[in-house]
C-alpha cells in the first residue's frame, strides 16, 4: 500500500490482501467478524482490526519488526456436505450424530459449527461444517464411514464415491461464515 504510516484499509484492499471478494468481506463486517468504522458510505479498518481478523502479520510493517514477523495463528475451513438419496429418518439421525460428534471435548481451540438442512422433496441433505482442519476432516470421516453401503443410511446403496452419496468442498479461511 502506501506508507507504513497506513491506519486504515478499505474494504476492497482488505479483500486483496486476504484473497477474498469484497463482497465476503463486507460481510464479516456486517457480521461483527471484523470491527469497521463507516466513514461517508465506506467501511474502512484499522491496522489492529485487520490484524486481529487474520493473525497474519501487517502487510505494511517495516520488516524486522514485530507486526512484520507475527506467525499465523488460526485456519478455518468451511465444507459443505450434501448427501442424495438419505431419508426423513437418517437424516434426523445423522444430523444428530454430526452434532454430538462436533460437541465432544477435543484439543481444537475451536468448536466445530455445523448446520444440517434435509430437503424431504429431494430426499438430500447438506451439511455444513467450519472448524479448523483437522477437526473437520476427522468429522466428515465420521461422516463418510456412517454412510458407507451396507450401513441403511442411504434409500439406495449405488454409492460411488462422492459422487451420489457426499460431497465436500473446502473454502479459505473463514469465507463462509
Amino acid at each position: 500500500m502506501e506508507s507504513p504510516e497506513r491506519d486504515l484499509y478499505s474494504v476492497g484492499e482488505v479483500a486483496e490482501l486476504l484473497g477474498l471478494h469484497v463482497r465476503t468481506v463486507r460481510n464479516y463486517v456486517r457480521d461483527g467478524r471484523l470491527k469497521a468504522v463507516r466513514i461517508g458510505k465506506q467501511y474502512r479498518v484499522s491496522r489492529a482490526d485487520f490484524e486481529a481478523l487474520t493473525s497474519l502479520p501487517d502487510p505494511d510493517a517495516a520488516p524486522g519488526t514485530p507486526a512484520a514477523t507475527t506467525p499465523r495463528g488460526h485456519v478455518e475451513v468451511s465444507s459443505i456436505v450434501q448427501i442424495d438419496a438419505i431419508g426423513p429418518d437418517a437424516a434426523s439421525r445423522l444430523s444428530t450424530l454430526v452434532t454430538a460428534a462436533a460437541q465432544a471435548e477435543r484439543d481444537a481451540p475451536d468448536p466445530l459449527r455445523i448446520q444440517t438442512v434435509y430437503d424431504k422433496e429431494r430426499a438430500r441433505m447438506k451439511i455444513v461444517i467450519l472448524g479448523d482442519p483437522a477437526t473437520t476432516a476427522a468429522l466428515l470421516n465420521l461422516v463418510d464411514g456412517v454412510l458407507a453401503p451396507g450401513n441403511g443410511m442411504l434409500t439406495t446403496e449405488t454409492r460411488t464415491g462422492a459422487g451420489a452419496g457426499a460431497g465436500a468442498g473446502a473454502g479459505e479461511a473463514s469465507d463462509h461464515a
